[in-house]
């Protein structure tokens, strides 16, 4: 999962596109970087941590120069968490310099990958990106628009590209949809985003999403749209709507807070408690689902956790006494909304349940007499190949284990999942537009290993 940002035809391009970076910080912790042209030549500026950090000097901008730019945050998926691999990577083509921001997973490099490798090629970082780079590079055609089309008819699995060139900007989208994509317009600049959270900070108008399957080609000329290939049936990311996006963002044509309270009102009809005093959240993805549960359930919302948004990835610490203390340094509670109080928790989801866990022995040296969990999304059984870093089906903590398993890991008094069925029923959508692979294992698309051969769908144990 990453965010990306493109801006085009605006004399500060560079500051705008840094500006949606900030907006976008949630997709990615990892690295960020802006490119810009100014006509003739691309400048780059990029690093390892925050965006705030990488550009914590104000006289980079003097250097990014120009009337177009684009700009990455990165969560690694595939690639090390490297410098190298920090975006948008930009590559010498001979005759001009190409950089590329990529939002999402491919599924079928392996074989390409040896493929290339036996012709020469000689990869500077670990990324599926390069591989798109590369194989463009190796195109025929009389435009860049033309080579990539081309290339895109070779890969498979989730992607959407920012591609930068010294004369344009082009955006493409995969033809599932998987991850989301939007257009907008400030006046007479163009703005490509991962959400449009990036475009209300930024003051523009959302146009519409950059369809499955598209390709949108600006210039100094202005700019046009292409099918590159026939669309798909529309694959969106159901965790997009539980977890990743912001609630103020606007994603496969749906506002993400009222997706979130639906959820949770769902939840509320489909796992009531029945003794519970308040309801919290584990802030800040699911607030609005508590908000929902309370709301339908007509249990007190409460603020009860409160989250340390000025810490970023932790250690692993020494002892266990450290680990232990560890999830303090991202929440602490409202000892006075605890004390003897059964606490209903409304969690987006549970992946390998440590953090859930230690919040559950919280809320009891906190007073809490009971901690009834509630999920607002289905089990996590499988790992995803589209741009989420879920981890094998060993370490999901519902990978082999049912409900009841779940529960005495995390010490929960009581545990309830909004079920599958309940969670496209709030969508308002028709159920087969969603990829759900990781709650049930069904793939759009499969991965592909080495030999080119699909990866048979990967088991379950519960």
């Amino acid at each position: 999962m990453c965010g990306i940002i493109g801006i085009q035809n605006n004399p500060e391009a560079a500051t705008l596109a840094y500006m949606g970076l900030y907006a976008q910080q949630h997709r990615g912790q990892e690295g960020a970087g802006v490119v810009s042209s100014d006509g003739e030549k691309l400048h780059r500026h990029m690093g390892q941590g925050l965006v705030s950090d990488v550009f914590s000097n104000p006289d980079v901008f003097e250097s990014l120069k120009g009337d177009s730019a684009i700009g990455h945050v990165r969560y690694s998926t595939t690639g090390d968490s490297d410098a190298e691999n920090v975006g948008p990577l930009t590559f010498n083509m001979g005759s001009y310099y190409l950089s590329i921001a990529h939002n999402g997973n491919l599924v079928n490099i392996e074989e390409i990958r040896q493929q290339l490798q036996k012709d020469g090629a000689l990869f500077q970082t670990s990324t599926d990106t390069e591989i798109i780079i590369h194989l463009l590079a190796r195109e025929e055609g009389n435009t860049l628009a033309e080579k990539l089309e081309k290339t895109l008819q070779k890969i498979e699995g989730a992607y959407s590209l920012l591609l930068i060139s010294p004369t344009e900007m082009i955006a493409a989208r995969d033809p599932h949809g998987i991850r989301p994509f939007c257009l907008g317009k400030l006046q007479d600049t163009l703005v490509f985003s991962s959400e449009t959270c990036a475009l209300d900070l930024l003051g523009a108008e959302y146009v519409r999403e950059v369809n499955p399957g598209e390709m949108i080609v600006a210039n100094d000329d202005g700019f046009y749209s292409k099918m590159f290939t026939t669309p798909e049936n529309p694959k969106h990311c159901i965790f997009e709507y539980i977890y990743f996006s912001r609630p103020d963002s606007k994603i496969f044509e749906e506002s993400v807070d009222k997706m979130r309270r639906s959820f949770g009102k769902k939840l509320a009809r489909e796992y009531p408690s029945e003794s519970g005093d308040i309801v919290i959240s584990v802030p800040d993805s699911s607030n609005t689902c508590a908000l929902g549960y309370s709301s339908e359930s007509g249990v007190k919302h409460e603020i009860g956790l409160i989250r340390n948004h000025y810490v970023g990835r932790t250690f692993i610490f020494p002892t266990q006494r450290l680990r232990d203390l560890s999830v303090r340094l991202k929440f602490n509670t409202v000892k006075g909304v605890m004390k003897d109080k059964e606490v209903v928790i409304i969690d987006d989801s549970i992946v390998r349940g440590t953090t859930l866990k230690k919040l559950a022995k919280l809320l009891r040296e906190s007073g809490a007499k009971k901690v009834h969990v509630r999920i607002s999304s289905p089990p996590v059984q499988f790992p995803c190949f589209y741009g989420m870093d879920f981890p094998t089906v060993e370490e999901l903590a519902a990978g082999s284990r049912g409900v009841e398993e779940v529960r005495e890991l995390v010490d929960a008094d009581s545990l309830g999942y909004l079920s599958l069925d309940g969670t496209l029923e709030s969508t308002n959508k028709e159920k087969e537009n969603f990829c759900t692979a990781c709650f049930s294992g069904d793939y759009p698309i499969r991965m592909k290993g080495e030999n080119g051969k699909e990866i048979s769908k990967v088991s379950s144990c519960s």
